[in-house]
């Protein structure tokens, strides 16, 4: 379990959405981000985080589809969620989607402040194609990822536990890098195990006077280079 102090997600408000990574909001603090297809339950379970039905909207439009959405947790805004687009979308252009796609990868590789992502998964329907393309993202940039099995209350609890463990099984070679979890919106079940991966990712207590040094022994004003680099 997480020692990190524990965070109020109920203050959760929104901050912005942006199109890509050259307008997200200033590159510092931390921020988690939260993916999923369309159809996972991932507005449910960022609503569900936040005990606010109406902060994670589903819109019917395509082009909202494609803005990574920003909430911050407190009046400093160097803790934020961020809610990415829900993969897949059918009625967007194909034109459209690999565009996307291309701003996405460049979200995962380089920015600075993101310290994971929780990537939902229907426990009915896990590591479809666009959920190994999502760990794939992850993994290459040495991403934290933490996996919700959402909608575990559609199944009983033997048929939920053995897809958790298969989903585990089947990710077991990236270690430490990869966590997963049953999680269901509905009636809050795993919602205090999500909250304490979050604590631990977004706790920022060490980050106010942290200071970086390059190759030369020089202080330089920001980290040198993404994991995704090392």
């Amino acid at each position: 379990m997480s020692s990190s102090p524990a965070l109020n997600y109920r203050r959760a408000s929104y901050l912005k959405s942006s199109p890509n990574l050259t307008h997200c909001p200033d590159d510092s603090g931390a921020e988690v981000a939260f993916a999923g297809r369309s159809n996972a339950g991932k507005s449910s379970a960022i609503n569900r985080l936040t005990e606010n039905k109406k902060l994670a909207k589903t819109s019917k439009t395509p082009g909202r589809t494609q803005l990574l959405n920003f909430f911050v947790l407190d009046d400093s805004g160097r803790q934020r969620l961020v809610d990415l687009p829900g993969y897949g979308f059918a009625k967007v252009p194909l034109a459209v989607k690999n565009e996307w796609q291309r701003n996405l990868e460049a979200y995962l590789q380089k920015r600075q402040s993101l310290r994971g992502m929780v990537l939902m998964m229907d426990i009915r329907h896990p590591l479809t194609e666009f959920d190994q393309q999502m760990v794939r993202w992850a993994t290459k940039s040495n991403m934290p990822m933490h996996l919700l099995l959402t909608k575990s209350d559609k199944l009983k609890r033997g048929p939920a536990t053995a897809t958790l463990l298969m989903v585990r099984k089947s990710l077991a070679e990236y270690g430490d890098l990869i966590s997963v979890q049953l999680f269901s919106a509905p009636n809050g079940d795993g919602l205090q195990e999500l909250r304490n991966k979050l604590d631990e990712w977004l706790n920022t207590d060490n980050m106010v006077d942290m200071v970086y040094i390059d190759d030369d022994g020089e202080v330089i004003d920001s980290e040198p280079e993404h994991p995704a680099k090392t």
